[in-house]
Formats: C-alpha cells, structure tokens, sequence
C-alpha cells in the first residue's frame, strides 16, 4: 500500500480479530480475468523430455493442464477465506524457453463474479507446476518452481491492473 492511502482496516478479521469471509454480496457481478505466471527451472534434457512427451509417468503436458484447470476449480478448499467462484474459463498454457531453460507456466482464469480471480489463477499456475516437477523428478531432484506470480487482473472495483 502507498504511503498516501489511509490504512484500512483489515477486512478478512472481525471486531475481535478472529478470522472471517468478507461480505461480497452488495458488489456487482462483474466480468474478472486474472492471469499467474510461473517457472520451472530445470536442465535442458529434463525439459527436452518433458516437452517431448518422453517421460516415464506420461504426457506431462496434458496431465499438467488437467492439474491446473482442476485446481483453479478448488481454490477455495484450499484457501481457507477464499469465495468459492463459478469460472467460465480456465487457460493452461505452458511454454518451453529453451534459452533459459524453463518451462513458463500461465494460467488465466475469467469469471462473471462478485469477486475477483487472482487466487484462481495463482492456484491454477502453483499446481501445474507442481505437477510437471512431479511428472519428471525422477530425471531431476533439484529442479527449482520459481517467480510464481499474478501478472494482470481485470475488471472489478480496481479495474485492469498489469504487474511486472
């Protein structure tokens, strides 16, 4: 938060301070995209054979892909105050950066809803990468999920907002 706002109070504690779902009832449904990114840093034979459908476990791919889209669909078992939300999309994308070595996962998540989807879309990311390190651990202990991140959110009260 900026130096300049005031400081809110904190919306997910009650008067006594113990936890609490924020009331989202009043605000408007509104369309809401969110899009995480991530990586998986690995060695290039790693990502060679998960990209080449040649791991031992299956396609890696596709069994990623299903993982996030599942995910993003059980943000809200997971995340203790997080709304349950009805997504009318979930994106799986995973592309192979051969130059640095990485698999770059992004996850985009739209929804007609009184609140947002970012923990959808950080949800969805986390565990596509989580299930590719899964898939091809057997080739690699020490690959590395890194710069797991919201990269832009739309719609809502704050608007379209792009991170870096």
């Amino acid at each position: 938060m900026s130096p300049e706002k005031k400081q809110e109070a904190l919306t997910h504690l009650n008067a006594r301070g113990e936890a609490r779902m924020v009331d989202v009832g009043a605000k408007e449904v509104t369309v809401r995209e969110a899009v995480a990114e991530g990586e998986l840093a690995a060695r290039a034979e790693v990502l060679d054979a998960i990209f080449g459908g040649t791991l031992k476990k299956g396609e890696a791919l596709a069994v990623a892909r299903v993982a996030g889209i599942q995910a993003a669909k059980r943000t809200a078992d997971l995340i203790p105050l997080c709304h349950p939300i009805a997504t009318s999309f979930v994106g799986i994308d995973i592309e192979h950066d051969r130059e640095r070595c990485r698999a770059v996962v992004r996850a985009t998540i739209r929804v007609a809803e009184r609140t947002g989807a970012e923990m959808e879309a950080l949800t969805a990311a986390s565990v596509t990468l989580l299930t590719l390190y899964d898939m091809a651990k057997a080739l690699q202990k020490d690959m590395r999920i890194e710069n797991v991140r919201l990269r832009r959110k739309t719609g809502g009260k704050s608007g379209d907002v792009e991170f870096a």
